[in-house]
């Protein structure tokens, strides 16, 4: 059990935390071994986001002061939150992954995506949002994949062009 003061400082770590993010993601991990959780953690902390566990009462109370307009005592599962000051896309990406690698006998992921936050614009984001961008390839990829597509018929407009003047020239010869 906490102490008033360790509250207080929970709360006021958790403010900071609201603060300095651009996204706070949320998820149950109430079936998940810690040692699960510690490969979580240190995954996030390589794109600079963190994992926290904080009481569903005392996180309401963050968001309260940091002017959000949300309840997480809505969520009937353990809360765990990650705060990202990146965009979506990384932190999505990373909890995406951590579930899908969590799936147990019974075939259902034992860490569940709850949902999310835009801290920029104070709007709530569904867990099939969240799953949705976490899913998506990485940046790097989509932009191969759009070079690809772009430079496909260039390529193959060539290579008819090149066998045509081929074909001419062998015809000549």
């Amino acid at each position: 059990m906490l102490t008033k003061q360790q509250k207080i400082e929970k709360v006021d770590a958790g403010v900071k935390d609201v603060k300095l993010s651009k996204t706070i993601l949320f998820g149950d991990f109430s079936r998940v071994k810690v040692s699960e959780l510690s490969v979580l953690r240190s995954e996030l902390r390589k794109i600079g986001a963190k994992f926290q566990v904080i009481k569903k009462r005392l996180l309401r109370i963050v968001f309260e002061k940091s002017g959000i307009d949300f309840n997480p005592e809505q969520f009937d599962a353990q809360v765990g939150t990650v705060f990202s000051d990146k965009d979506i896309a990384d932190a999505a990406q990373v909890i995406f992954k951590f579930a899908r690698g969590t799936v147990g006998e019974d075939k259902k992921e034992r860490f569940q995506i709850l949902g999310g936050l835009n801290v920029v614009e104070k709007k709530f984001l569904d867990a099939a949002f969240v799953k949705a961008v976490g899913a998506l390839p990485s940046l790097e990829v989509l932009r191969g994949q759009l070079l690809g597509t772009i430079l496909g018929p260039a390529k193959s407009l060539l290579y008819v062009l090149s066998e045509k003047s081929r074909q001419n020239g062998e015809a000549r010869s």
